[in-house]
């Protein structure tokens, strides 16, 4: 049958199957195919696929298709993957475990089913967690060809910010010196690194810099990547005007570092500033508190604002790409 595929060199075939995987866009009701050295891949939707890949039509035989959470329920239910480890959201018990069930028994590769049991809590940004199926929450999450390995139950990590993330390392240049403020365990700072940026990246919780070490020699970035551990106050001490770009992903309270950015930035620099405000003002609050921070020693010119998504009713998660030019 004629599908949309992607048509790759064999030897770049598992590394695109990954990437058309992480953005949603792999065809699992068709078989992969090989002819003369090309792989073809197919997709569910060519419109979708990242530039970088040629999509052309090809005969794609049909594959069984998997079973499913929702075939074992007789509904979709809600969760997220994330490696090999499924997290869904649940106020009742019995309801959380009918779905881990069902997610364990289908076709799914996953090993560790959990609910959250907090919300994200404290400095270090982690909550609880309920483990409904196995007894190991630590696994490998796949991102646009990266790797990273975390624990759930020691560090943050959103898989749905994985669009967001790509939009601004889409953006950085070889070369470039980058600061990422807030780092985590790697999900900005890795793929920067890999696009030929020199990177800096703090973080205060200590198991997620340990894990964003790893990262950085699982993705072979190491040296192009320095990971800190310790309040970016003090460790922006070393960085005063280096940077030329700034990850600022802490959305509830970014406002109180701005003085911290605006001495980090360089000459001219790009500042990724993550808010989350009302629906009726999303990007004022934000952009008043970056230029207060930020004139009159700065120029201040806001190049995008960006909605990352809904957070709670009537607010959202956005973010301010804003360039910082010294007068």
């Amino acid at each position: 049958m004629d599908v949309p595929c992607v048509r790759v060199e064999q030897s770049e075939g598992e590394a695109t199957r990954q990437v058309l995987a992480d953005v949603g866009v792999l065809d699992d009701e068709h078989g992969i195919t090989g002819d003369d050295g090309w792989l073809y891949l197919p997709v569910t939707d060519a419109e979708a696929v990242p530039d970088e890949f040629a999509v052309v039509t090809h005969d794609a035989p049909a594959r069984r298709t998997p079973t499913t959470p929702a075939d074992i329920l007789g509904e979709d239910p809600s969760y997220e993957r994330l490696g090999d480890v499924a997290i869904v959201d649940e106020d009742d018990p019995e309801r959380a475990r009918e779905i881990a069930r069902a997610i364990v028994d289908s076709d799914l590769p996953v090993r560790t089913v959990v609910d959250r049991a907090s919300e994200i809590q404290g400095e270090l940004r982690v909550r609880d967690w309920n483990v409904l199926v196995g007894d190991d929450t630590e696994t490998v999450h796949r991102e646009y060809g990266h790797e990273f390995a975390l624990d759930l139950d020691s560090v943050y990590f959103s898989p749905r910010l994985a669009t967001e993330r790509h939009r601004v390392v889409e953006q950085i240049q070889s070369g470039e010196h980058v600061f990422d403020m807030f780092a985590g365990v790697g999900p900005f700072a890795v793929p920067a690194a890999a696009r030929g940026a020199e990177v800096v990246a703090v973080d205060l919780n200590e198991t997620a810099v340990e894990y964003l070490r790893e990262n950085a020699r699982r993705n072979d970035v190491t040296d192009r990547l320095t990971a800190i551990h310790g309040d970016v106050r003090d460790a922006a001490d070393d960085y005063h005007d280096w940077a030329d770009r700034i990850v600022m992903n802490l959305p509830h309270s970014a406002d109180e570092f701005l003085d911290i950015a605006v001495a980090i930035a360089g000459d001219d620099c790009v500042l990724h500033f993550y808010d989350i405000q009302h629906e009726d003002d999303r990007f004022g609050p934000g952009e008043r508190a970056i230029r207060a921070a930020a004139e009159p020693e700065y120029q201040v010119a806001v190049e995008e604002r960006h909605t990352v998504r809904s957070y709670a009713p009537h607010e959202y998660n956005v973010c301010l790409d804003v360039r910082l030019t010294k007068g």
